[in-house]
């Protein structure tokens, strides 16, 4: 649907003006006919240029039709929360692999409460709500905390996250960040398309 009236529209299918690559520069991804945009492997993540605290997010994703592999090798990418906390994006329809990188997940965290995949070339949904975590004066006061629903069906319920997002390692709040920081679009080397992203910046939310 259309994104509300106070959201800032990240991509509506008309160019990557909101968008950057690795460097700084245009993304090398490829802007496709009917309104999406499909990673061109190996040309590196994007991020948005604006910065973003907490917030509630819009997605739409497909993965490839094209299925050469399985675990982690098909229709993987990312969606990354200030550039940190990241939400797998798989082709995890009839593709076991490990929980805390299925489809959903709270990439090397915690796995989805159901899988909600659909088949290669349909299109998923993602709506997720974050709140970023507090630093006073280097230390942690309230962790991030995050609301993933995948295809209308509730997946995190508001999950406390135990840190950013490593790759087969602990993870922890030592490294102090801002409050706010850029949306980042995983290359994982598969040709995942996505469509209709929007934000909506949130005033900090109180822990209750």
């Amino acid at each position: 649907g259309d994104a509300p009236s106070d959201a800032v529209v990240l991509f509506d299918g008309s160019g990557f003006d909101a968008w950057a690559g690795r460097d700084g520069d245009a993304p090398k991804w490829n802007l496709l006919d009917g309104g999406a945009m499909e990673v061109e492997p190996r040309t590196g993540d994007i991020h948005t240029r604006e910065s973003f605290g907490s917030c509630q997010l819009h997605l739409e994703w497909s993965a490839p039709t094209d299925i050469y592999a399985d675990s982690q090798g098909r229709g993987n990418s990312g969606v990354f929360l200030l550039g940190l906390y990241e939400i797998q994006v798989l082709d995890g329809y009839d593709n076991p692999t490990y929980a805390d990188g299925l489809t959903a997940a709270i990439y090397g965290q915690y796995p989805p409460v159901v899988n909600a995949c659909v088949p290669p070339g349909e299109w998923h949904v993602y709506d997720i709500v974050f709140e970023t975590p507090v630093f006073e004066d280097g230390e942690l006061t309230r962790p991030a905390f995050i609301t993933v629903f995948h295809n209308g069906l509730l997946v995190h319920h508001r999950q406390q996250m135990q840190g950013p997002t490593l790759h087969r390692q602990l993870t922890s709040y030592a490294t102090p960040h801002g409050p706010e920081g850029p949306l980042t679009l995983q290359d994982h080397g598969d040709r995942v398309r996505f469509r209709n992203i929007w934000i909506r910046p949130l005033e900090r939310m109180r822990a209750p």
